[in-house]
């Protein structure tokens, strides 16, 4: 075997080798990563929970959720937050068409129906846009905190109660539609998704 073959075979093992470590430390690592990655999207799901306000684990029981098709949105899966047994908040998963394409949001209701809190868990708009959709300072998604289904849920300049994210109507409405959805379906369902279970 003349040099040149030898360097070509050597080249090749260390390849081989090296294809085989990489692929058995994802094997190793792949649980933990996906751990992590699902511990992260649990914190977002319920930062919008006030603190101390559930004592259960809402994700791990989900809500079977009727007539889910709703009219400018779409609602993907519910789970049942409680304290002491008892209802705290109901969280909905809800997705909207933006500009640029779906926006994900996690809402969170309040027995008597008041919305708790709203987060983007995704969203494809543009750069600028997007970042100040989910940008903690710009405060815009606080102003929809406190309000319920018979709120005037459209854009101030629509007559209705909500400040426009500067430069971004179409993306304004459509949050502004999805909360409707989810408050209005939560009216409609909340007997159903505020019946404790004896699992819950």
């Amino acid at each position: 075997m003349n040099r040149t073959a030898r360097g070509a075979l050597l080249v090749t093992m260390v390849g081989v080798l090296s294809l085989g470590v990489t692929l058995t430390w994802r094997h190793w690592t792949r649980p933990a990563i996906q751990q992590a990655e699902q511990q992260l999207q649990n914190r977002q799901w319920l930062s919008v929970l006030p603190d101390s306000s559930y004592d259960n684990q809402p994700l791990q029981t989900p809500l079977a959720l009727r007539d889910a098709r709703l009219p400018h949105s779409e609602l993907l899966a519910g789970y049942r937050a409680t304290l002491g047994g008892k209802p705290s908040a109901i969280l909905l998963r809800s997705q909207v068409q933006g500009y640029a394409g779906p926006i994900v949001l996690a809402i969170a209701i309040a027995p008597d129906g008041r919305l708790l809190g709203i987060q983007v868990l995704e969203q494809q708009e543009s750069p600028g846009l997007g970042a100040r959709l989910i940008d903690p300072g710009v405060h815009w998604l606080a102003q929809f905190a406190g309000h319920t289904a018979t709120s005037r849920w459209a854009l101030k300049r629509d007559q209705g109660d909500f400040d426009q994210l500067a430069g971004a109507t179409v993306t304004s409405r459509a949050v502004i539609d999805a909360l409707q959805d989810a408050l209005r379906y939560f009216d409609t369902h909340r007997t159903v998704l505020l019946e404790a279970r004896a699992h819950d």
